[in-house]
């Protein structure tokens, strides 16, 4: 059995909006269905047949409903129940009548989705347990999940980290799309769609209020500007106070402080060619993230080297033993200044050989954080930061035609991207005693560590290109096949630089015998490398599908694919002389083998949608995160392990037994393993001691002063942040009323969703099992036939206490610090749409 940390209720805050529709699901929309074959209730207005916010039975159509749940995943507008694609859909009223705002809140609905963020910057999002390392960032490496915003492709996870702003739709495709979108992506893709300009005049406001100072404003307005021009303008502006008390500061942390604007330009130059030119910003500016103390646990360090016996030396104790009190220390500034922006152009010509769509896109990010690396109230470092700045260009061109039996997309993509990063730690005057070992007279010295300094300069030239292509041939009048084929080049130039400097200006480096110097090279190390990465590379998928009934779609599918081999640029292993280890500077590509098979079903006239999906993937010399026990050396760095596995069951059911009612259910179990990794770094209860000399017998577990392995062998443990079990759920139902003489439906609704416990280390340790939990989210509220709607919303009503994630300061001390989830809030929002 796993040690877990405790996990009472702790919930996601957020004000809804509309509550209408929504479909979640796993392998595919299990919502899907179409309303217009559900009988009207003889009573019904009109407010009250419209889908209400937890119904899976349509997407971005709000109250208006249309039916059949219109996707774009094969870069066609076609039912997500014909799409042979394990997809989730959500629609646009659902996330925001769940309060589920950004990617992180995503989670909640879609089971098989993985966030993990300690900052915009460190954020992973992983399909199925795989995408990206989890851990600390590293700017050499690819995304496995690729997230798209109209078509445009964002290629860090922190550039993505916005609110949803004006979202008709977001689909969340699992497994490999790399034949039918520009960027290779192993995992899976989130392709979000925004509402577009209208030539019909409409808008939308939003005014939210809660607990915690919670405040939020969204509104879109869109409309003709001539004949042939159209144009949609909208923003969103949320606030609220931190979830953390810093008792050093006297202030509250973690707290929302966000901005997005978006601006859309519609063209209709000719009955066949359009042209959008969009254009957005957002901003979060919060005093954010900080972490509490959540325990400690015994490592293979000497036993004066460890927290409980470093912080008696110091007189120091953590505000609290309860991290659910939610107190912390923290005395270095906490700062995330998180920019995100750019441009679009997209055009799409029907031409005579099919539709020709082309999409040029500019985008940047801008990030200047600053953090506590020591994860206490103690001056040991003072300072950690690592602002950076990118730019990306991305060119894609797809045509796509042909009649109902042989259909077809073409594509050519292009990517550049420009990294630029410039850290900098620095140590304080409380250093020296947690740092140095008390038997070395210079622990004692507060000098010897304070003021000393890396200045690490980082950048990145990263190019992509492509060529892809599927094919749709109706082989027989229920047989379909779907080849696809992708022929793919990147190449990738990183320069990584740390200066380190001690507390008198002097430059620590490898060649003094100084001991002053040698102690202070210990903590933060200088190193300068150039590395260069290139490769092509070739993957092919092929999907059958089969209709056995009108309603019932089966389909098998097997991809070979890849993720793109990368660059070290946090730093590397080096040698006995602190030269780097060169052959550690890149990473190889991961090798793919998927299989996947599901079932699309409805019955009782489309009341009922049932889909189901089981799938493997293989991944030979995965792309793993490796950590440098010692404190300060290294952050972490990619290697690669010889063999991961994930496999599962996925299943969405919904629904809708008349206008009055809807409810669904999504489940995913995911096995997801390293199945051959010998020599991964060892879990913090194995660390710290003696490296183990060729045939000594390592230590037990947690014995300080003992006897730790070189590495560990991790082979058949779980992937870091993957629970086994996850689900969500939900269900609305109205009755038509009439409120101060406005016709409409009076509304109740729950959702939620469950997860089994997850490791939260990339090596699996007994002091990081999240236990799982539970988030329960009520609303209720009335909707009138005339647009206005009024409601209250309570999230995380049981107040579970949980942690989003769990992490292991550096130096083997013994230090678990967490996240916790957001506790209980609650609030009302009016919202108007005309």
């Amino acid at each position: 059995m796993h040690p877990t940390i405790r996990s009472r209720p702790v919930g996601r805050f957020r004000p809804g909006l509309l509550p209408s529709l929504a479909i979640l699901s796993l392998p595919t929309p299990a919502f899907a269905q179409d309303n217009a074959a559900v009988p009207p209730s003889p009573s019904a207005s009109p407010s009250s047949a419209s889908p209400s916010s937890a119904s899976p039975s349509s997407v971005g159509t709000g109250a208006e409903d249309s039916g059949d749940i219109l996707v774009t995943a094969r870069r066609r507008r076609e039912t997500v129940q014909d799409v042979p694609i394990a997809i989730s859909v959500v629609g646009g009223e659902h996330i925001d009548s769940t309060g589920s705002f950004n990617v992180g809140r995503l989670q909640q609905l879609t089971p098989t989705l993985q966030y993990y963020s300690s900052n915009p910057r460190n954020t992973a999002v992983n399909i199925r347990g795989i995408g990206v390392p989890f851990g600390l960032t590293n700017d050499g490496i690819e995304q496995g999940v690729g997230i798209y915003v109209d078509d445009v492709y964002f290629s860090r996870v922190a550039s993505a980290t916005f609110d949803f702003l004006d979202v008709e739709r977001i689909e969340v495709l699992r497994g490999p799309q790399g034949t039918l979108y520009g960027k290779n992506t192993t995992a899976g893709a989130i392709n979000i769609s925004t509402h577009q300009p209208t030539f019909d005049f409409e808008g939308r406001a939003e005014i939210s209020v809660g607990n915690l100072g919670f405040r939020q404003a969204k509104a879109a307005v869109s409309g003709p500007l001539s004949d042939h021009v159209a144009a949609r303008l909208a923003l969103s502006s949320t606030g609220r106070r931190g979830t953390l008390w810093n008792v050093t500061t006297d202030r509250w942390i973690n707290e929302q402080d966000n901005l997005g604007l978006r601006a859309q330009l519609l063209w209709e130059a000719a009955d066949t060619l359009s042209v959008t030119l969009s254009a957005d910003y957002s901003e979060q500016d919060p005093e954010c993230c900080g972490t509490v103390f959540v325990r400690t646990g015994a490592t293979q360090r000497a036993i004066d080297r460890q927290y409980e016996a470093l912080a008696a030396a110091q007189n120091y104790s953590a505000p609290g033993s309860d991290a659910f009190d939610r107190v912390t220390d923290l005395d270095a500034s906490l700062n995330v200044g998180n920019r995100i922006g750019g441009a679009s152009v997209k055009a799409v010509w029907d031409s005579g050989i099919g539709t020709l769509t082309s999409i040029s896109a500019w985008r940047f990010w801008d990030w200047k954080p600053e953090n506590d690396r020591d994860f206490t109230g103690l001056p040991i470092t003072t300072l950690s930061q690592n602002p950076s700045q990118q730019d990306q260009f991305t060119q894609e061109f797809r045509l796509s035609g042909g009649d109902s039996a042989l259909e077809y997309t073409l594509g050519a993509f292009a990517f550049r991207q420009s990294v630029d990063t410039q850290g900098s730690q620095q140590q304080g005057p409380a250093a020296s005693a947690w740092l140095i070992a008390p038997s070395n007279p210079l622990s004692a010295d507060p000098s010897v560590l304070d003021g000393l300094t890396a200045r690490n300069s980082i950048t990145l030239d990263n190019t992509s290109a492509a060529l892809f292509g599927q094919l749709s041939w109706q082989v027989l009048p229920r047989l379909t096949l779907r080849p696809g084929v992708r022929l793919n080049y990147d190449s990738k130039d990183g320069v990584y630089d740390s200066v380190v400097t001690n507390g008198d200006g002097q430059a620590v480096t490898f060649d003094s015998t100084d001991p002053r110097i040698i102690a202070q090279r210990a903590v933060l190390a200088p190193q300068y490398f150039e590395v260069d990465y290139s490769d092509w590379n070739f993957s092919y998928d092929l999907t059958a599908s089969y209709r056995l009934a009108d309603e019932i779609l089966a389909y098998a599918t097997y991809a070979k694919s890849f993720k793109s081999g990368g660059v070290n640029l946090n730093g590397v292993p080096g040698d006995a002389s602190g030269q780097p280890i060169l052959a550690a500077a890149t990473v190889d590509p991961e090798k793919v083998d998927h299989v996947e098979i599901g079932v699309k079903a409805r019955f009782w006239d489309r009341r009922v949608t049932l889909n189901l999906a089981a799938f493997r993937t293989d991944i030979r010399d995965y792309q793993a995160l490796v950590t440098n026990g010692s404190l300060g050396v290294l952050r972490g760095y990619l290697a690669n392990a010889d063999k991961v596995r994930t496999q599962g069951i996925e299943a969405d059911f919904s629904v809708r037994p008349g206008t009055r009612l809807n409810a669904y259910l999504n489940a995913a179990y995911t096995d997801a393993t390293y199945r051959r990794f010998t020599d991964a770094p060892c879990p913090p209860e194995l660390s710290g001691g003696t490296t183990a000399a060729e045939g000594q017998t390592p230590s037990a577990p947690g014995t300080p002063g003992g006897i730790s392995p070189a590495n560990c062998d991790i082979s058949g443990q779980r992937l870091p942040g993957v629970s086994e079990w996850s689900l969500s759920y939900g269900a609305e139902g109205n009755l038509p009323v009439t409120v101060l003489g406005l016709d409409g439906a009076a509304y109740v609704g729950i959702d939620g969703s469950y997860r089994s416990n997850f490791s939260s280390n990339p090596t699996p340790s007994a002091y990081t099992w999240v236990e799982g939990y539970v988030l329960t989210n009520l609303r209720a509220g009335f909707r009138a036939d005339s647009g206005l709607e009024l409601f209250g919303w309570v999230r995380n009503a049981f107040g579970t206490d949980y942690f989003e994630q769990l992490q292991v300061p550096g130096g083997n001390t013994g230090l678990i610090v967490g996240t916790p989830g957001d506790p209980r809030t609650y609030g009302m929002t009016v919202k108007h749409a005309f």
